[in-house]
């Protein structure tokens, strides 16, 4: 099953969430320390807690690499125990050129056989191709981000009075049918006006919980426009929700109540359609 059937089956079981595993040691239930190796066991608890609501698990490459070879190790393990047919986004946001794109393009899908990866599209075609040329993996593009810097680049107007962000989209929309986008949840207002431009593109969403995003109005988004091709991820605001032995049950307890909310925005919409024909 490649990456786009895994994505559109969690689709049509009303699942939208996925879980940040952005694992810090330092923010983990203190109990952990006594166990030979927290990280693992951390991520271990939440994703057995998550395994049946998870759109997906995206993890964010540095919260391992920065502890070195062990942390790798901590990384390996914790994508084997991801159940085969959720996906998994590795969260690097690589772009380089050519060549060297082609070695981070082994190692997010060939060592780490993620589904999917995130990349910077700066540099052009030739730093994203190695990634486009896995047809079997999707590839989310920076779009326009959640952070508050977004606006010192992404936003940046050009000479047709287009935004930098906008021209990302229309041309990385040409490299192949496996590219997606991350767009901020924080951005509602550019998101609704350009929803046309992203089209049927996986659209990845961070920055709802901690970031300030709001769930409700980016599920509305999509709902009006009847697209169902949305990931909202949620790192800090799901998996530290706890610091006691009942950490997990919490935010097994958080998503379920996140995918209720979605669908019920969801046939709420159904609902408002069926009613007008």
């Amino acid at each position: 099953m490649d990456a786009s059937e895994k994505f559109k089956n969690k689709f049509l079981e009303g699942k939208h969430i996925c879980v940040g595993l952005d694992t810090d040691i330092r923010k983990i239930p203190s109990h952990l320390s006594e166990t030979k190796n927290p990280i693992v066991e951390f991520n271990k608890a939440i994703i057995e807690a998550t395994r049946r609501e998870a759109c997906a698990y995206k993890i964010n490459l540095a919260f391992y690499e920065a502890s070195g070879s062990a942390g790798v190790e901590n990384l390996l393990e914790t994508i084997e125990l991801i159940p085969e047919e959720v996906p998994v986004i590795g969260d690097a946001k690589r772009g380089d050129i050519g060549n060297t794109a082609e070695m981070y393009a082994r190692e997010q899908f060939d060592y780490y056989k993620f589904d999917a990866s995130t990349i910077n599209p700066l540099m052009g075609f030739d730093s994203a191709k190695p990634f486009v040329d896995y047809r079997d993996k999707i590839n989310f593009v920076l779009a326009l981000t959640s952070n508050s810097g977004a606006k010192d680049f992404e936003k940046l107007r050009l000479a047709d009075g287009s935004f930098l962000y906008q021209e990302i989209i229309k041309k990385s929309r040409t490299w192949g049918d496996n590219i997606g986008f991350v767009f901020g949840a924080t951005n509602p207002d550019e998101l609704r006006k350009n929803l046309h431009l992203l089209g049927g593109a996986l659209t990845l969403l961070p920055g709802v919980g901690a970031q300030g995003g709001s769930l409700e109005e980016i599920v509305k988004i999509f709902t009006d426009e009847k697209k169902n091709n949305f990931i909202i991820n949620i790192s800090r605001g799901l998996i530290y929700l706890d610091s006691t032995k009942l950490f997990a049950e919490k935010t097994r307890n958080k998503i379920e109540l996140l995918n209720k909310t979605v669908a019920d925005l969801l046939e709420m919409k159904d609902g408002r359609e069926r009613k007008n024909i």
